[in-house]
């Protein structure tokens, strides 16, 4: 089975949701991008979004966990109902990453992906390249989070 069988270019897939905690924002900031406004809730109000937020990295990071959380189900799923599924992974690249709006300690973030195009390599045989648009909404149904990333396919 093909990915591009199991969910065909423009189909969008919810991939999950997740809650940013303060605590959160905070410790994933600390060890990847301490930065004002994404570790001190009181400095941050002195900078351009006003209050403590998610580094756009640690966004990021939401999608691909909500990702493979999604993936792997699906995996089982597709093995209960006696079908192979696609072997993916992993990504070749991303481009046009957007950070469009902050995420903010409370916030809830849920990520989807969309295939756009599926293309098999011509230097590597029983090799597919697909491509995607993946994104992540708040609760407010702003998009704050937008790339286009690629993963491979084996047969």
């Amino acid at each position: 089975m093909r990915l591009i069988e199991l969910s065909p270019p423009g189909r969008k897939v919810t991939t999950g949701t997740l809650l940013f905690t303060a605590e959160d924002i905070v410790r994933y900031a600390r060890k990847f991008d301490p930065q004002p406004f994404h570790v001190d809730a009181e400095a941050a109000k002195n900078y351009v979004f006003g209050a403590l937020c998610a580094s756009g990295w640690h966004t990021c990071a939401g999608w691909m966990k909500t990702y493979i959380a999604y993936w792997t189900k699906e995996v089982a799923r597709l093995e209960a109902e006696g079908r192979v599924a696609p072997k993916l992974g992993p990504s070749a690249g991303f481009k046009k990453l957007q950070w469009l709006k902050p995420v903010y300690a409370g916030d809830a973030i849920t990520y989807s992906v969309q295939l756009t195009e599926s293309r098999p390599l011509t230097s590597r045989s029983g090799t597919w390249i697909n491509m995607t648009i993946n994104d992540g909404v708040n609760q407010h149904g702003d998009v704050v989070m937008r790339y286009e990333g690629t993963v491979l396919e084996f047969a």
